[in-house]
């Protein structure tokens, strides 16, 4: 009779150690854990068209499309995000562009940027942090070094950067990237003459050479690049509460229920035939083991305590054992989880065996992903249970 009720309690305190072990944690929208350092870096290469506005320029043709002031480029970079939200970027950009400050002569010449850039990444910032988003929209500013190496005596100038840079993910480390960018420097950039401030108010010109542009290119994410949300603890305390009081619940039924049946063994002569029927009863109540998601590894060691006291019930008996997988359904595909349900039934089969349960007495079950039980992480365990 001891041994009885002992096995009882062992069934509730099993299936309360597996509600606490298996548990879905609700994040925070706009917060996330901190990484590493060499976590969330990037490089980047792309090639770009790019349009002069000199500042001494008499062109009238104003389309950027224009081969008056259009030439073609590239750049690389290398970035680090320390958060979803805001990230440096060291670029380098060039090589060609165009003087513009004639009507009819717009010479070529070669320049190279190198910038860096502060980027804030809007889509995070303001609707949250979504590691599947297919698009982020990202604005940036930027202060660096530009120098002109064909005209002007190359000189060095400090170059002033704007853009939106737009981010298309195709994986968790491959984007391909739109870049819509500006610069601008210090009048003799290009390399023109007439660069006086009384040239300027002659001309009606700005201070400033600008280029604008477009790049296109791809960006490659190293290492790890995504972000885990921190917890939201508010709802953790809510949920832990829902569980705690579902546990209660499920205590005080497993209590009534052994009083029940104590009261029932009481009441029967020893040996009778209703006592008989009611250890019987007891001996078949299925256990669960309880399973991580994804894993078929044992959640938790403690739940093999009831599956052990059911083998020393029966070990001399010739009675069939089923073991049964089960795969919550919400968390994978129909092949997947029956897969996975069986690989959680294979490893309570080897436990079984270790405890000296021959194979030929185990029957072997794989149900995949079902939603029976609420919570539907409850769904991702091995039932065993006497034929």
């Amino acid at each position: 009779m001891r041994k009885v009720l002992m096995f009882l309690v062992l069934v509730a305190a099993g299936l309360g150690t597996a509600a606490a072990q298996d548990t879905e944690v609700p994040g925070e929208k706009h917060s996330v854990m901190t990484n590493k350092f060499w976590a969330n870096w990037f490089v980047s290469g792309g090639f770009d068209f790019n349009a002069a506005y000199s500042s001494q320029e008499k062109c009238p043709n104003k389309n950027p499309f224009s081969s008056d002031r259009g030439t073609f480029g590239f750049d690389v970079a290398v970035g680090k995000w320390f958060t979803p939200g805001i990230g440096l970027r060291t670029k380098f950009q060039g090589v060609w562009a165009k003087q513009v400050n004639t009507g009819n002569l717009h010479p070529s010449y070669k320049y190279w940027n190198l910038h860096e850039d502060v980027m804030f990444n809007l889509t995070n910032l303001l609707g949250g942090y979504d590691e599947s988003r297919l698009w982020n929209f990202i604005p940036y500013v930027g202060l660096g070094v530009v120098r002109n190496m064909s005209r002007g005596g190359r000189a060095y100038n400090v170059s002033y950067n704007v853009g939106l840079l737009n981010n298309f993910r195709i994986n968790n480390h491959l984007n391909v990237f739109l870049d819509i960018f500006a610069l601008a420097a210090k009048g003799n950039m290009d390399g023109a003459l007439n660069d006086g401030w009384n040239g300027y108010r002659r001309l009606e010109a700005r201070h400033y050479d600008k280029i604008v542009g477009l790049s296109v290119g791809v960006t490659y994410n190293i290492g790890k690049s995504t972000w885990k949300k921190a917890p939201n603890v508010e709802a953790l305390i809510a949920m832990n509460q829902e569980q705690m009081n579902a546990l209660n619940a499920e205590l005080e039924s497993q209590r009534e229920e052994n009083e029940r049946l104590q009261q029932m063994l009481d009441a029967k002569i020893p040996g009778g035939p209703e006592k008989t029927s009611v250890i019987e009863k007891i001996r078949i109540m299925p256990l669960s083991v309880f399973f991580d998601i994804g894993s078929s590894r044992i959640a938790s060691r403690k739940d093999l305590v009831n599956v052990k006291e059911l083998v020393e019930m029966v070990r001399e008996e010739d009675r069939k054992i089923v073991v049964t997988g089960y795969a919550d359904r919400k968390t994978g595909g129909e092949a997947y989880n029956r897969k996975l349900s069986e690989k959680r039934a294979q490893a309570i089969v080897e436990e079984l065996v270790k405890m000296g349960i021959t194979r030929e007495r185990i029957v072997v079950e794989a149900k995949g992903g079902v939603d029976t039980i609420s919570p539907f992480s409850y769904n991702r365990r091995v039932t065993i249970h006497l034929q």
